[in-house]
């Protein structure tokens, strides 16, 4: 009899301790079922993004001036050929000196000579090239204004010549132009987050684009066109704002 009653008290302490420990695992169930629900649903909420694009532009002023003048010289015979380019480069010189560039401020970069026969007759033509570069863009200019001066004193131009304007201080408004841009794309995230009812965090990942630089107003330089040392720097940048 007495054996009885301990196994029972047995029973029911080994029944007390299953039904703890199966509600103990129930708990455990629902809360790491509840934080598995929960951590799925932030993860859900972090990968929630928008990738829009910032533009920065600015209007800068070209700080060097590239004038190549390309011109030639033809005759029957060689000496005369050589002559006629020699006057032409006297008169080049001569033309810049008046404008009030130094003696040395043209560089020659290139020249050559081509021989062909018209009827058993030699010709000869010889071209030159000469570059000027300057940093003074208001006497580059000038000269570019008075460059049919040059032909009225002889000197035949050929294609090739023409004066180009280069902004090189690009590297000083980088920094300010991207942050710009990044600015530009924040509003442009801001809205769509406004009109979907969310708000906009941080920054997920970005991209900067290249930098471009054209002409302001669309001119190009080149041969019977004159450039403009008005200038537009443009950059477009990708940016990834994650969404709260």
């Amino acid at each position: 009899m007495a054996d009885n009653v301990e196994d029972t008290k047995f029973l029911d302490k080994k029944n007390n301790v299953m039904l703890a420990s199966a509600g103990l695992l129930t708990i455990g169930l629902i809360a790491g079922g509840y934080l598995l629900g929960d951590g799925l649903l932030r993860s859900k909420m972090a990968d929630r993004s928008v990738t829009v694009r910032g533009l920065a532009e600015r209007e800068v002023t070209a700080d060097l001036a590239t004038w190549t003048i390309a011109y030639s010289a033809q005759s029957t015979n060689l000496a005369e050929a050589q002559a006629d380019m020699d006057r032409d480069t006297a008169a080049i010189g001569k033309f810049f000196t008046e404008l009030g560039f130094k003696a040395d401020a043209l560089k020659p970069t290139g020249a050559n000579v081509n021989q062909y026969s018209s009827n058993g007759i030699p010709r000869y033509t010889i071209r030159q090239r000469l570059s000027l570069r300057t940093n003074d863009i208001e006497k580059a200019q000038a000269a570019v204004a008075r460059q049919f001066d040059l032909v009225r004193r002889g000197v035949v131009l050929e294609d090739g010549s023409g004066m180009s304007y280069t902004f090189t201080k690009l590297d000083e408004i980088k920094p300010e132009m991207v942050a710009e841009a990044t600015k530009d794309a924040r509003k442009s995230a801001e809205q769509f987050a406004e009109d979907s009812g969310t708000d906009v965090g941080g920054i997920k990942s970005a991209t900067q684009g290249y930098f471009s630089i054209n002409s302001r107003d669309g001119d190009g330089g080149g041969y019977g066109v004159t450039d403009t040392p008005y200038k537009k720097v443009r950059v477009v940048t990708t940016v990834n704002f994650y969404l709260d």
